[in-house]
């Protein structure tokens, strides 16, 4: 888990650039990646691609941190980029697991940027293995290129290789893979995780985790990708390729809505913001109370925070301000020093003598939320009734959410009045998980870390056991 909380983190966040001409490609990956950081903070790379030479960096760290201005300047303007900032669930959080990850093979160069989890990584590795790869990271990204430079050597196309070899995968991957003359993006036919595109003025095509980074370089959005699609810039302009599309259940992770995403973000039509606004209507409906004043915890429970209020009446307050200069690299003091208060402080005027409604996204171990209850006792308020925007999470998810263990999850080991005398307050109240479809308008979402209901076969025991091995090496 999170060294600084217990919050719950995805794994990364991808974006690639294909351009006409010549570009500062690689400062467009810059601030894509600025606009994805909250996806992943350990580390990031860009992989620039200068008429099929490959120039790169990658390393551990934010993304302020590993491209200073005289990085960023040796990049040459090219015509393609493929970029990555990364937080592990799957492979240790080292450097060697830092993407792109960067391929040579009998026709030519590759990079590849993955978002998700491959859910048989484990099996598909050992038969590589067997067969003579030596793999150099503990990632299932590299799984993916193995497959896809096999394939390769089978096919015309690093098209048809990465349609052959996606279908050996199962579980969440939203891929970006550029060879000397192509930029191909892949969303897994389940939809886990998000990707769409956009595109510049001058003809510039951007591709990213969410629509957030394609604004920040000024690129208005075609669309989303859809579950199981492929496309293939290069030339001609792009290709859609859709011999997945179809072939399996929709099963968008609920939790991108929930957290992961910026608010905002548009993923698959859905506001991002107005999922939670509409997370907060609901649990107003849900569980009601006599409160004085609505506050949410920075920052994916603001919105909620207002929905609530909207729906409840009661006035919607600012109390808890966050500390905005703290990245993952942040060093958790040791003895009496608290950090949860280095990184949240409660505005006293706001909560003294007050009776509270408090929003958060979501309860995993409770160590987090027992902080910031107790800073607002320590502030004055009267009563403290907390809404959280999700289920309680009962299940690990092998898609790429770091819920990797039930026996991390509090909400396994305790009934709902037991965790609200445990963190501290006056009452508790989680959102139904029957009313997860409101949050999207439809129930093509994935919530199997809320009722068990995955939508892939559930993995056996021996299975289970090494996914959660690989998840405590990070």
């Amino acid at each position: 888990m999170n060294r600084l909380s217990d919050k719950l983190h995805e794994e990364c966040g991808v974006f690639g650039v294909y351009s006409p001409n010549p570009a500062p490609v690689a400062e467009y990956c810059y601030y894509g990646l600025y606009a994805l950081q909250h996806r992943g903070q350990e580390g990031c790379g860009i992989v620039v691609n200068d008429d099929g030479v490959f120039v790169s960096h990658k390393d551990t760290g934010l993304v302020s941190d590993v491209f200073p201005r005289e990085v960023l300047a040796s990049f040459p303007d090219a015509t393609m980029a493929v970029a990555h900032t990364r937080y592990a669930t799957t492979g240790g959080s080292g450097r060697s697991n830092v993407q792109p990850i960067e391929v040579n093979h009998q026709k030519g160069r590759m990079a590849i940027a993955h978002n998700g989890n491959i859910s048989n990584a484990a099996e598909l590795r050992s038969e590589l293995e067997l067969s003579g790869a030596i793999f150099h990271t503990t990632s299932d990204t590299e799984i993916i290129a193995y497959l896809v430079t096999k394939e390769r050597l089978r096919t015309p196309s690093i098209e048809e290789a990465v349609s052959r070899a996606v279908e050996a995968l199962e579980g969440a991957y939203s891929l970006i893979i550029m060879s000397p003359q192509k930029l191909i993006c892949v969303r897994d036919p389940h939809g886990f995780r998000p990707l769409c595109y956009g595109q510049m003025r001058d003809g510039t095509y951007i591709v990213a985790s969410e629509s957030c980074a394609l604004h920040a370089v000024g690129a208005t959005e075609v669309r989303d990708v859809e579950p199981g699609e492929m496309l293939v810039f290069g030339r001609t302009g792009v290709q859609s390729r859709k011999e997945h599309c179809n072939t399996e259940p929709i099963r968008r992770c609920i939790f991108e809505y929930i957290y992961f995403a910026r608010p905002d973000s548009v993923i698959d039509g859905v506001s991002v913001h107005a999922s939670r606004i509409r997370a907060g209507e609901i649990l107003a409906q849900a569980h009601p109370a006599d409160a004085d004043i609505v506050i949410g915890v920075p920052d994916s429970g603001l919105d909620a925070a207002i929905g609530y209020s909207r729906a409840s009446g009661i006035p919607y307050g600012i109390c808890l301000i966050k500390n905005k200069y703290i990245g993952r690299t942040f060093i958790k003091p040791s003895g009496r020093m608290d950090a949860v208060r280095i990184k949240l402080a409660a505005v006293e005027e706001t909560v003294k003598g007050k009776k509270i409604v408090l929003i958060d996204d979501s309860i995993v171990r409770g160590t987090t939320c027992a902080h910031i209850v107790r800073m607002l006792r320590e502030a004055g308020a009267k009563e403290i009734h907390m809404r959280v925007t999700a289920p309680p999470f009962l299940h690990p998810c092998y898609y790429g959410t770091d819920v990797d263990s039930e026996e991390h999850l509090i909400a396994c080991k305790h009934t709902v009045e037991e965790i609200a005398e445990m963190i501290g307050v006056d009452t508790l109240g989680y959102l139904p998980v029957d009313e997860l479809p409101g949050l999207c308008g439809n129930s093509d979402f994935c919530s199997a870390c809320f009722d068990g209901s995955y939508p892939t076969p559930v993995p056996s025991d021996t299975r289970k056991d090494r996914f959660e091995q690989k998840l405590s090496e990070r």
